[in-house]
């Protein structure tokens, strides 16, 4: 694995070496974007086992998809820089329209017109998946305004996401404390697993990055600046060996949440200190507070009147959801009614 060289890479020299001369003078735009741990570099040595090596995603007018495809196919080499050519398939070098491409990674064609319900079916690793990668030409001129308008959520649709990620907090804060006071370590451990994840989830969103799934989630939160000592307390909760280590722990945590909070201005400024929960010997948030006080914030009267659910994430865990625009569509109709 020592001489690794990252997709990243690898794809840009295959595009600029291969598969532009075979384009010729056709007006294309061309990205490494869609699956693969490579688009958002976390690929390392270990990923070329498998769906791995020298891919672009070819953009071209619909009518000429078919004779650029096959073109490109007749033309590409078995091998490129010591690794096999990755062929059609969702994470090979394909030749698509681009408005085709987006609603079958994303369910939606982001050039036209983008509702309250396409935002929030949309699964934040394919937004991260399109808005992430690097683009090696964009003669078609598609890219670059399709990756200016999914970079992040419409402003009130950031309070409200944001809103709906400190509202999962809220409902479980308590329960690790909770589930250690009455001798069940195991539950409490668990808790603190998932009130971490919701956390680290929470701090990408505030700075405005889609969290990706749950392989990825750990290696993003680490790449952010500024966030060492959130990660810490969290590894110190999950270490700890009793609910009172851990809800130091925790506290810890949410409070520097808290301060990430208050800097970024969309609300008046709340107190960060943990304090106590109802007469009960636990210390929490009250994560509530800063779900209301961003709801508070909204304007649009659509994303007013929408229950407390969150985007698609959110409320579904399911791989078979969130792989399936369709899915996440009809999910997302049930649950919010957009």
């Amino acid at each position: 694995m020592s001489s690794f060289v990252p997709g990243l890479s690898l794809s840009r020299e295959f595009y600029g070496q291969v598969v532009r001369p075979l384009v010729g003078g056709v007006p294309h735009s061309a990205a490494l974007v869609g699956p693969g741990s490579e688009v958002l570099a976390f690929d390392t040595g270990r990923s070329t086992d498998h769906d791995w090596g020298p891919r672009v995603v070819l953009f071209v007018a619909p009518e000429m998809v078919g004779r650029v495809r096959e073109v490109v196919a007749d033309g590409l080499p078995e091998v490129f820089g010591g690794y096999r050519v990755v062929r059609e398939g969702a994470a090979g070098t394909g030749v698509v329209c681009a408005g085709f491409w987006f609603r079958e990674r994303i369910g939606f064609d982001p050039l036209g017109a983008v509702g309250v319900g396409d935002w929030l079916a949309a699964p934040w690793q394919r937004l991260a998946e399109v808005t992430r990668g690097e683009v090696f030409h964009d003669g078609l001129g598609v890219l670059k305004r399709v990756r200016e308008v999914l970079r992040w959520y419409p402003p009130d649709l950031e309070r409200y996401v944001l809103a709906c990620q400190w509202r999962r907090l809220a409902e479980m804060e308590a329960f690790p404390s909770r589930c250690g006071e009455v001798g069940d370590d195991l539950g409490s451990a668990v808790v603190v697993a998932a009130v971490a994840r919701e956390l680290m989830r929470l701090v990408l969103l505030m700075r405005r990055r889609y969290p990706p799934y749950a392989k990825w989630l750990g290696s993003a939160f680490a790449r952010l600046s500024g966030t060492a000592e959130v990660g810490e307390a969290l590894s110190c909760a999950m270490a700890a060996g009793d609910w009172r280590g851990r809800e130091r722990c925790l506290s810890r945590a949410y409070e520097r949440v808290a301060g990430l909070h208050n800097r970024l201005g969309l609300t008046e400024p709340l107190p960060a200190k943990t304090r106590g929960f109802h007469d009960r010997p636990f210390q929490v948030l009250d994560a509530g507070r800063f779900a209301d006080a961003l709801s508070a914030g909204v304007v649009d009267p659509r994303v007013r009147a929408l229950p407390p659910v969150g985007s698609v994430d959110q409320f579904c865990a399911g791989s078979e959801v969130l792989t399936e625009p369709r899915r996440c569509r009809a999910v997302v109709e049930a649950a919010l009614g957009v």
